[in-house]
């Protein structure tokens, strides 16, 4: 089956939906599918949640989508970099659930297991286990919650074979993996596609089972959210 598609808007032709629920991989700025958001951009589809650890930044990243008003929920755990998002959220335009790093991360990896909830420490006490079940395991406290089942997962890589087998760029990987094997369609961005074979085995990150479908971003702007830099002594 081949997998590659020849751009981002042809790779994500007839998956999003209206109020679909996406996934999309990254941290910050650092390991985002840009073309494959933009091309969501391009495609109108509105009434979003989003599953992603940030929110992007203003006029990049996730927040294209915010400004085009494509999103209604984000499901995150920092959205601190977008005065966009701040804007809609306090204005009651903008769905937001708040969820614990750590949490948002096993959310997602629970959901490409098949494990519908878990139960965590983190969050009893706070506004984060309201309306939740609690329950005690060996004298202490525990939230349930529930995992994550994205539509379509949108996932950027360094590499990819033709089968779909990826290997991801240093930090880079961040949330990927988990964005991808959560998904029950996952499209990957890709800087580079080389044959079956050239990847060791031991190289692969991911692999190509969770892959559907793949498209070639060779020259992405990898944008940096912040630069900072110490003055340098003479």
């Amino acid at each position: 089956m081949n997998k590659i598609y020849p751009d981002a808007a042809s790779a994500l032709q007839g998956l999003v939906a209206d109020g679909a629920l996406l996934a999309v991989g990254g941290f910050g700025l650092c390991g985002i599918p840009e073309a494959l958001i933009e091309a969501l951009q391009h495609s109108q589809a509105k009434d979003l949640t989003v599953i992603s650890n940030n929110a992007g930044v203003d006029g990049f990243g996730l927040g294209l989508l915010l400004e085009s008003r494509q999103i209604k929920k984000m499901i995150s755990s920092y959205v601190g970099e977008n005065k966009e998002f701040e804007r809609q959220y306090l204005a009651g335009e903008l769905e937001l659930e708040f969820t614990p790093q750590g949490t948002l991360a096993e959310k997602l990896r629970a959901g490409g297991a098949g494990i519908p909830a878990f139960f965590t420490r983190t969050g009893v006490g706070t506004l984060v286990a309201e309306g939740k079940e609690l329950r005690d395991f060996n004298g202490e406290t525990y939230v349930m919650e529930h995992a994550l089942f994205p539509q379509v997962s949108l996932v950027k890589a360094d590499v990819a074979d033709r089968s779909g087998n990826l290997r991801f760029h240093l930090t880079a990987r961040n949330f990927n993996p988990a964005v991808a094997m959560a998904g029950r369609v996952c499209v990957v961005e890709v800087e580079r596609i080389v044959e079956n074979g050239e990847l060791a085995p031991d190289d692969i990150h991911l692999p190509g089972i969770y892959v559907h479908r793949i498209v070639q971003n060779a020259s992405p702007e990898k944008r940096i959210e912040k630069r900072t830099t110490r003055q340098r002594i003479a």
